[in-house]
């Protein structure tokens, strides 16, 4: 996990990779917690024996399950000692060029576009793109705003 000791270190990282997540597996149990709490409950999520004949040839994530663990993403990827708070501001721009089959491996990159200075802390716009273990093709791309607060 990358560690900045301020939150002012990050100014000058701009353009740069400021961390990389750990992976994680993304099971069936785990798509299915998430259509519960959402009442997403689509076969191509839920229904393993019929989705084995769909599309993808398995269930796969829901895009706004791996959209949800960017929260996860974000504090397993790096640490800002002096920040005692973070916000989700928002997000400028989400994709999911790739689907998520279960049982795939995912972590995410984080790749500072902007450091604006704003009372007690910063916003920062983040490129994060979700990578799945064993492809080239990302499964989300998103421009992540949060507010880090000291």
């Amino acid at each position: 996990m990358q560690r900045f000791e301020t939150l002012a270190e990050l100014a000058g990282r701009v353009g740069q990779e400021i961390g990389l997540s750990p992976w994680v597996e993304i099971d069936q149990g785990r798509i299915q917690r998430f259509a519960d709490a959402t009442d997403d409950q689509q076969w191509i999520h839920t229904d393993a024996e019929r989705a084995a004949q769909g599309p993808f040839g398995s269930t796969i994530a829901h895009g706004f399950l791996t959209l949800s663990m960017l929260s996860y993403f974000f504090d397993a990827g790096f640490a800002i000692a002096d920040s005692g708070m973070g916000l989700n501001y928002g997000l400028n721009r989400v994709r999911f060029p790739a689907p998520v089959p279960v049982g795939s491996r995912l972590r995410a990159r984080f790749k500072l576009l902007n450091y604006e200075a704003i009372a007690g802390g910063a916003q920062l716009t983040v490129e994060v793109t979700v990578e799945r273990e064993g492809s080239d093709k990302p499964v989300c791309v998103a421009e992540s705003l949060t507010r880090r607060y000291s």
